[in-house]
């Protein structure tokens, strides 16, 4: 076999396949705390909120392009255009707000408002590492968006290494009918050469899911609103963000970047004021929270996903300290705002409202959860303090406890 040939053998979407199937139950074998769910050969990627996180973007355009018709926009029509296509949102909208122009001159309008923004869209948490985890392994991957191709590889492009991991990249200009229909993610399966049962669909919306299950694929959903996991009943799996993906669950080669139950991210920082809660730290929790206020840190709330993470704190003149937080809505108290609570692991002797607060968020322990009783939350918040302070002494971590941003000098 000549070397051209095996380069394009290697490369070519079906014997990938069928090199991974070889490998699927040794990969499947590798990690005995997560039961299989399925076999399966390739992955399908949706990429507006599964892999780019578009919301705040979307809602800053909207914001400001409303205020010409005298509207505000209020995110009341978020969960009713995600995942539709980009015609259907403009209908929505239009109809929604009762604009005085058609559809196709909102789209005409506000295309150019999106284009300009393409630049700036991050990537959401874990897209960068799974897009990069399924590639070093050779599982073929397809996208799949209701975008049109050219604004998909357009956005994609300012994404390093993410236009060749894909084996398949599909808009949503190239098929009759966009998702809900399972038209996209067949094609998806034809251009891979992967039978549709053999495919693992990820994505974020409620059309998304209907397509993929509709395809025959299995589903795992990661919904990009708060608190709307509970519609997303027709999926096989539904998780809180790509962080907390485990392939190895569908014999898939697992991740091998946990570490002493904590997963590396890269590191964020965020300071201010400490201020009063919700009063229940101390109080029912028995468990000091050192909370800081969310208002300046909105697009940060957005950014991350809800869940436990773990870093340093640095307080005023008293020192540098581990510490593990949760970010979101506490479930078990059903918050109605998003929220960021500190704990910092160590005994003070009085309160320090007011004084100055700065964190690095080093790693993530778990997404956020429910639990049946006050005595099983107040357990698990233990278990995640005693696991971030054995990790924070771990060389990986410990070295960002000398960082100048904590000391405030």
């Amino acid at each position: 076999m000549s070397g051209l040939q095996l380069v394009s053998m290697w490369h070519d979407p079906g014997t990938r396949a069928l090199r991974l199937n070889h490998n699927l139950h040794r990969f499947a074998r590798m990690s005995t705390a997560q039961p299989l769910k399925k076999l399966v050969s390739g992955v399908v990627l949706d990429l507006d909120g599964t892999l780019l996180n578009t919301d705040g973007i979307v809602s800053e355009i909207l914001k400001a392009f409303l205020v010409k018709y005298g509207k505000q926009w209020d995110g009341r029509e978020a969960l009713k255009i995600a995942g539709k296509t980009p015609f259907e949102s403009a209908a929505v909208i239009v109809e929604d707000y009762g604009l005085p122009c058609a559809t196709e001159e909102f789209i005409s309008e506000i295309t150019p408002m999106f284009s300009n923004q393409w630049c700036k869209i991050k990537a959401l948490p874990g897209a960068n590492r799974l897009i990069k985890h399924m590639r070093r392994h050779e599982v073929p991957v397809a996208l799949a968006s209701n975008s049109p191709k050219e604004n998909i590889e357009t956005k994609i492009s300012y994404h390093q290494g993410w236009k060749e991991s894909f084996s398949v990249i599909i808009g949503g200009d190239e098929v009759r009918n966009g998702k809900p229909s399972p038209e996209i993610f067949l094609e998806a399966a034809n251009r891979l050469k992967i039978e549709s049962s053999n495919l693992l669909v990820i994505e974020d919306s409620l059309p998304g899911v209907t397509a993929g299950k509709a395809a025959g694929m299995e589903v795992v959903a990661v919904p990009s609103l708060p608190k709307q996991n509970h519609l997303y009943n027709s999926a096989d799996e539904v998780i809180n963000s790509l962080l907390d993906l485990r392939p190895e669950k569908w014999g898939l080669p697992p991740f091998q970047d946990w570490i002493k139950g904590t997963l590396p991210i890269e590191p964020w920082h965020i300071g201010g004021p400490v201020i009063k809660g919700f009063g229940r730290g101390s109080k029912v929790l028995g468990i000091p929270t050192a909370n800081l206020s969310t208002e300046e840190f909105s697009d940060l709330l957005l950014e991350h996903p809800s869940g436990v993470y773990f870093g340093w704190a640095g307080l005023s003149a008293r020192g540098i300290y581990k510490m593990v937080m949760s970010i979101g809505w506490n479930p078990y108290f059903d918050n109605k705002e998003k929220t960021m609570e500190p704990w910092l692991l160590h005994k003070f002797n009085e309160d320090f409202y007011g004084e100055e607060l700065r964190l690095i968020i080093l790693g993530y322990i778990r997404p956020e959860a429910n639990f049946p009783s006050l005595e099983s939350l107040i357990a698990k918040i233990h278990e995640d303090g005693e696991i971030a302070e054995k990790a924070l002494d771990l060389p990986l971590y410990a070295k960002y406890r000398d960082d100048p941003y904590l000391k405030m000098s």
